[in-house]
């Protein structure tokens, strides 16, 4: 066990320096654990770190299923019955014309195989419901209808990703049949019987309700990958259909994410970013590049339209179109399951990836600094926006 002990500790030490640079260069944590990821993975090697051991994969594919869990939950579902037109309209828009325009350049302009291109449009469709939640809580938008709308849109487009995903890519056999089936069952059932196993069993020190999520999710993860799928799908699938149960508990998310965020998934960005290939990326940049500019070029050409047509203002047009242009979670999650199943090369990966990553930093900054809509700022934050020599209100840091 002696090995072990030493990556673990190697592994959290990684992931707390990973939170301590999130905090002083203002940054999601998911983000600066990638970089930290592609730092030692360069620096260390990826066989000295461990990445290929058993339990170090476990970890990282329990924090991915937590967190696509997580996303799904916090879904507010009386903010969608009330803007879902907006909010389908921006989301489906969103995820489609960045899944069809990376997908054609990867397969016309960089010349990659249909698998590979298809991929690239999956893992470029994304948007970050982690950098978009972390900003909304910055300045306070999450308390409004405009935020909320805002993060019911992201909810929208990474499903779609997720189905994408899982349409393109699992085969379609009876396995398929099967799982289906059962994750239809589960979806009629569980909504049912989760606030009732709740209201007997909850609140207790045993903490059966995280058991009870984990049986579920575990068990769906499973099926999906013994169905040739990917576990992500029944995971977010779950989460949205528990919105109103889990995602109104707040001392169960709080419980949940000291899990997920504290012990899982550094696990699994890190791990993910070690994977980055830098000397690919520094001989053949184009891929990076291409990716990056298509990705935002056809979030705004979609996007922003859409959001005209909702009468929303040109600031706040603009706002929330760089903002669905962001990325993160998913396109690691969609990039990362092509290269473990061979559809892309470690030089594919790497410049999805490191797009990712750029779409993660590069629309958020520019949408703060230019189209920030202070119309939507809670009284205290503008006030603090106009004079920054004013206390600072409180803000959290959204994973």
């Amino acid at each position: 066990m002696t090995e072990t002990w030493t990556l673990a500790a190697l592994w959290l030490g990684l992931a707390l320096l990973a939170g301590l640079a999130s905090i002083w260069l203002r940054v999601a944590t998911a983000l600066s654990e990638i970089i930290v990821g592609v730092v030692a993975g360069a620096v260390i090697g990826t066989m000295a770190m461990g990445v290929d051991q058993e339990w170090v994969k476990f970890l990282a594919g329990a924090g991915a299923i937590i967190l696509t869990f997580l996303a799904g939950a916090e879904l507010d579902p009386e903010v969608f019955r009330r803007q879902w037109r907006e909010a389908t309209a921006v989301g489906l828009v969103s995820f489609a014309a960045p899944f069809l325009g990376c997908a054609a350049a990867a397969r016309w302009l960089l010349g990659w195989d249909p698998a590979a291109s298809w991929l690239a449009g999956v893992a470029m469709s994304t948007t970050s419901v982690a950098v978009v939640y972390a900003v909304m809580i910055e300045f306070g938008f999450n308390r409004t209808d405009y935020g909320k709308t805002v993060l019911a849109a992201c909810f929208i487009t990474d499903l779609g990703t997720v189905v994408a995903l899982g349409l393109l890519f699992a085969p379609f056999t009876v396995k398929t049949l099967i799982f289906v089936g059962a994750l239809a069952v589960v979806g009629l059932a569980v909504p049912w019987l989760t606030p009732r196993f709740f209201r007997r069993y909850g609140a207790r020190a045993s903490e059966l309700e995280a058991k009870y999520l984990l049986v579920f999710l575990f068990g769906l993860g499973a099926l999906a990958s013994w169905a040739d799928s990917e576990a992500v799908l029944p995971a977010y699938v779950l989460g949205m259909l528990l919105a109103g149960t889990v995602g109104r508990d707040h001392a169960l998310i709080r419980r949940l994410r000291t899990l997920c965020f504290g012990l899982l998934t550094p696990f699994y960005f890190i791990r993910a970013g070690s994977f980055v290939s830098v000397p690919a990326l520094i001989a053949a940049p184009a891929a990076f590049v291409l990716m990056l500019v298509v990705k935002v070029v056809t979030k705004i050409a979609g996007v922003y339209p859409v959001t005209r047509a909702f009468r929303a203002p040109r600031k706040e047009g603009m706002y929330t179109t760089l903002l669905m242009s962001t990325g993160l979670t998913f396109g690691t999650i969609s990039s990362l399951f092509g290269l473990s199943h061979n559809i892309v090369d470690q030089a594919q990966y790497s410049a999805l990836v490191a797009a990712v990553i750029a779409s993660a930093v590069i629309p958020t900054l520019i949408a703060n600094a230019w189209f920030l809509p202070r119309h939507h700022l809670p009284a205290q934050e503008v006030v603090g926006a106009e004079n920054p020599t004013a206390s600072a209100p409180t803000r959290g840091k959204g994973k």
